[in-house]
Parts: structure tokens; sequence; C-alpha cells
């Protein structure tokens, strides 16, 4: 790995309380489109499922150590995280294990801001760290929202989607005025997008008269590729470069490499 710099990794906590809106999609590709743009980049699994983990071509049944062993100090990130040759970044990976995390860290001290805790000695190693959060509020996900900089949210645009919306809104606020005061929402993404479908214009829209400029540009299409890739352990990258659902997300790190070369970002 390259030499520490003294910028500190951006931690964005990819998260949405509804399952099935692309989180770990999400999360894998950007966290390869972004290492293809020559950023150093750490994936942490934080959802039980691993599936993120697999993804990125990582065999989370052959795991000697995870984020679960990190999250209850046993051992460091920089010890648990592996590479993946399918993807261009670090990966620190999940499996069933962590389903215990929760329970077990209940009655340790800070045990909302462990994996900030175990972050802290590594932010300058990488410029992203991206997490990919379980679908639920629950101890995990806090964890993720004390580490973060900020919130990316995935998000479908269907008739629901504007409620669950409001309340991961408010999550935010509380962990902000509560345990992560620098917490804000980096953006909002649309995903799964057919723009033959009449209602999900209409929630597009009405996404960007609410949060305007904190709805990305970029929009992640339904593409059968994007579906297919993970059961091949890869990123849409690896799998099919030329795919619209690679280009978006190629363009996605695009936009938000340009956010972050803004003064004051």
């Amino acid at each position: 790995m390259s030499a520490p710099q003294s910028c500190p990794a951006k931690v964005l906590a990819v998260t949405n309380q509804k399952g099935g809106v692309g989180k770990t999609t999400t999360t894998v590709n950007l966290a390869a489109a972004l290492a293809t743009a020559g950023q150093r980049v750490l994936l942490i699994d934080l959802d039980p499922q691993g599936n993120a983990t697999m993804g990125s071509g990582v065999d989370k049944r052959a795991l000697k150590r995870s984020v679960y062993q990190v999250l209850l100090s046993s051992v460091s990130a920089e010890e648990a995280w592996v590479h993946s040759e399918n993807g261009g970044y670090h990966v620190l990976p999940a499996n069933r294990e962590l389903a215990g995390a929760e329970v077990e860290m209940v009655d340790l001290s800070n045990r909302e801001t462990r994996l900030r805790d175990a972050l802290a000695p590594v932010l300058d190693r990488f410029d992203f760290i991206l997490i990919d959060c379980p679908p639920a509020l629950n101890l995990l996900t806090v964890n993720a929202l004390c580490a973060a900089d900020a919130v990316m949210i995935p998000m479908q645009c269907e008739y629901y989607a504007l409620e669950g919306l409001s309340d991961l809104v408010n999550t935010v606020k509380r962990v902000r005025s509560h345990l992560n005061p620098r917490l804000e929402i980096e953006g909002l993404l649309r995903t799964m997008f057919d723009p033959r479908n009449t209602l999900a214009q209409q929630v597009s829209d009405q996404l960007q008269q609410h949060f305007v400029d904190k709805v990305y540009r970029t929009v992640i299409p339904r593409n059968i590729r994007l579906a297919e890739a993970p059961s091949y352990g890869m990123p849409i990258l690896r799998y099919d470069r030329q795919s619209k659902g690679a280009l978006a997300y190629l363009a996605l790190a695009g936009e938000l490499l340009s956010k972050q070369s803004k003064p004051g970002t």
C-alpha cells in the first residue's frame, strides 16, 4: 500500500432501513469504481449476511478474522482486512458470526463507537471507507453512523420510499444530536430505476424537489448484469465493464470525486 497521506479517509455509511434497495450492490460497485479511479478504498461489510464480502470475491465461510473480532477488540482492523483481487480494494469482511456481536456489545464500554475507535488508527491509509449497513436500525447500523462522516442513501423510486426516507432522515438527526455531530447526508441515490415507469418518474421528481442538491445526478438503472455479477464474486466493472450498470457506477464515482474536490467539501 502507498505511503500514508495526511488527509484522512472520507467515511460513508451506505444505509437504508428498507431492504432490497441496492445497498450492497452500491457499496461493492462504488468501491470498485473508486479503486479504478486510483483511490485507496476500504469496504466494511457490517451485515451478517456477508453479501458484500462474497460480492467482492472473498469467501465468508473461510474467514479466520472478520469485522466481528474487530468490534469486540480482539483483533485490529488491519489484522482483519483482506484484499479483493476482483475489486482492487480492501475488505473488512463479515459472516454469520456478526449476528452475535450486538448481544455481546451490549455490556461493553463505548458500544456505539467501537467501529469508529477501531478505524481511527487507519484513516490515513485510505481515501474512502464505505460501510455496507444491515437493513435495520440496530447497534451495527448505529456503529456505522457513529464512524461515518456522511450517509449515502440508495433508494428505489416507489410508493413507500418517501415514508421510509423520512424515518431515516430522523434517525440521522438523532445520531447527529447525541453521538456524531459531524454526520451529514451525503446524498440520495436512485437505484433500480426504470424510466418507463410513471410512478418512478413521479417519485424521482418529488425527491429532487424536496432534497434538491442532495440527490445525485447519477441514476442507477435496473440492469440484469448488475444482478448477475455477485454470483460470480465480482463487481460489475470486472464482470461486464461495458454494461449500463458499470457505466452508472463509474459516473457515480466521478460525481463523488468531483464533490470532494470542491472547496469546503
